[in-house]
């Protein structure tokens, strides 16, 4: 056995509940052989005893059948402090919470939430990031309306653009209009760090971060490098998108991430003529999947015509059209976010009594026909 070969064996075995190995993500801290003695040593980011014993079986076989006398395996896991993220560090230090926005698959809406609620928590007086860690699909830009600008550079760290009272930061703003990044997952690892250390982010009360659709190496690396307070899942009301919300929020589970709840998005849509409501694509099927994971509805966003406008044209809906319904929900759920983070900093995590926030009744049909 000799260290190369070790290295090659360990490149085989995933993390639990990802697509990488555990040489890729860095999990591997130490290497010793004497004879056919391995000894192993593994920094990962999971408490849970099930990901550790799954870990050390597949070491152990793979090994032991490479021609190993002894294997052992050491584990180190975390033991969560909230001032340190679940791989023992916070790059950002100035800022105070952390809230993952995120979904099983892409079109559900998650940009325009994470938006809207960055600015509705702004509009409450809170001191707001909204990083945009879609690397690959980077929306935040033309939804906030900085599409034209470019951030200044000071030092060699970047400062985020201001809009709505908010401080933001885009691969958007950092590359032409249409420009593709043809990017492998250490790019996008190394990017979303560099976002976090390296841009000139206030003492922020919170940073709202905008997820790449699905469960991958970005939100692995963001859990292992900041001390994520709360995860949100933004789902549609179809079985198609609430089938990956699940995984979405399998995902937060698996990574220790407290669940602050789920939006369902296009949850009815209001007719523009009548403002009646009509449920075209159901409403509050999100519910259950919650109750599946000790969390609740936080939102039900309804469609509403002066979302889309606003969203390509850069007027969020929460600011530029306060007394609308959506804009309403919007600041109702920023309303309750904050409190289920207050409620994690104080108690470590969210219990199955997480603030259920309150959602207006559906209304009876269009009577304009619409």
């Amino acid at each position: 056995m000799t260290e190369t070969r070790v290295k090659e064996v360990l490149s085989t075995v995933t993390y639990p509940g990802f697509t990488k190995d555990i040489v890729t993500f860095g999990f591997v801290k130490d290497i010793e052989i004497d004879g056919g003695r391995v000894a192993v040593t593994i920094e990962i980011t999971s408490s849970a005893p099930e990901v550790k014993k799954q870990l050390e079986d597949e070491i152990r076989n793979k090994l032991m059948r490479e021609g190993a006398s002894e294997v052992i395996t050491m584990i180190q896991q975390p033991k969560m402090p909230r001032e340190t993220s679940s791989h023992g560090k916070n790059i950002a230090p100035q800022v105070k919470n952390f809230v993952m926005v995120s979904s099983g698959k892409g079109g559900v809406g998650k940009s325009t939430t994470s938006v809207n609620l960055a600015i509705a928590l702004a509009m409450e007086g809170k001191k707001v990031g909204l990083l945009d860690a879609d690397i690959y699909g980077p929306n935040i830009p033309r939804m906030m309306g900085i599409e034209e600008m470019r951030p200044e550079v000071v030092g060699n760290k970047v400062k985020p653009i201001d809009a709505y009272g908010v401080e933001v930061m885009s691969m958007g703003v950092l590359m032409e209009e249409g420009q593709s990044l043809i990017w492998r997952g250490a790019m996008v690892m190394k990017a979303i760090e560099q976002f976090l250390r390296d841009i000139l982010w206030s003492d922020l009360d919170i940073l709202v971060i905008d997820m790449p659709p699905g469960t991958g190496d970005a939100q692995l690396t963001l859990a292992q490098s900041v001390p994520v307070t709360a995860g949100i899942t933004v789902t549609t009301p179809q079985k198609v998108s609430l089938d990956d919300s699940r995984r979405s929020l399998d995902m937060f589970k698996k990574l220790h991430i407290p669940i602050a709840g789920v939006v369902e998005n296009m949850s009815g849509f209001i007719c523009p003529n009548c403002g009646t409501e009509s449920d075209i694509f159901g409403r509050g099927t999100a519910a259950a999947v919650a109750e599946e994971y000790d969390s609740k509805l936080l939102a039900q966003i309804p469609i509403e015509p002066a979302v889309r406008e606003g969203g390509d044209e850069g007027k969020p809906i929460t600011y530029h059209y306060p007394e609308s319904e959506t804009a309403k929900r919007y600041m109702k759920a920023a309303e309750d976010l904050w409190q289920i983070i207050e409620k994690i900093n104080e108690e470590g995590g969210v219990s199955n009594e997480a603030i259920q926030p309150t959602t207006p009744p559906g209304v009876s049909a269009c009577s304009t026909g619409h």
